[in-house]
């Protein structure tokens, strides 16, 4: 544990926005490709990356249905087709929040394209954040180091006293204990349904709702 934290990111789907605008928006991109892919095929392979927590999800999914030399293909048209509407903020978001930045500096650390920022100014959330680590704009995206050391030296806190709060073990909660962070698996979106014990066990904190965040976050704190 640390003395006190100072700053808390957060990934942006799953813990802010649904994740199914991103993965409905990839089998559309797999389907024009390859018209005959079968969406229950599609789903079952998400379900097991979530699973298993063993990315990348992306490729994972392509693979099942489309040569890998067409795999930059679909992304490109998912990525074109990928848009969070104002029903995909998850329901805790906006109580949560002002909460949260009453007693942390927020970030948001994702995988995401720059429209994010449009997006979280119409739902009334971007006023919260104050450091910025977005994967288009840095040019490198989770799980790679650089994106997390971008992010701490934006906050320009020791990553001891920084915490990280996302739905994957392999993107979110492991790279950044990687970097000295805390890392907190929120258990919704590409997490599993039900985590197991050794799962649990990689991250410092798990819950369930972002309600359950602050109380977690002090756990981390001597």
């Amino acid at each position: 544990m640390t003395s006190h934290l100072d700053v808390v990111f957060l990934d942006v789907g799953g813990p802010l926005y649904r994740d199914g605008p991103y993965y409905e928006a990839l089998l559309r991109a797999i389907r024009e490709e390859r018209p005959a892919a079968d969406p229950e095929a599609f789903w079952a392979g998400f379900d097991a990356c979530r699973s298993d927590q063993r990315g990348p999800f992306t490729r994972r999914l392509i693979a099942l249905f489309v040569p890998d030399d067409r795999h930059d293909t679909v992304v490109a048209r998912a990525r074109e087709l990928w848009q969070y509407p104002p029903d995909a903020l998850q329901p805790d978001v906006r109580r949560a929040l002002p909460h949260l930045a009453s007693s942390y500096r927020l970030g948001v650390l994702a995988n995401q394209r720059a429209w994010i920022r449009e997006a979280m100014s119409r739902d009334g959330i971007d006023r919260y954040f104050e450091v910025w680590a977005v994967s288009e704009e840095v040019g490198a995206e989770k799980p790679d180091p650089a994106i997390f050391q971008y992010a701490l030296s934006r906050a320009g806190a020791p990553a001891g006293r920084c915490a990280m709060v996302g739905d994957r073990l392999d993107n979110d909660v492991e790279p950044a204990r990687r970097q000295g962070m805390k890392g907190v698996w929120l258990l919704r979106g590409e997490a599993p349904d039900e985590p197991t014990a050794e799962q649990l066990s990689r991250a410092d904190a798990a819950v369930w709702a972002l309600s359950e965040l602050p109380a977690a976050l002090n756990g981390l704190v001597e």
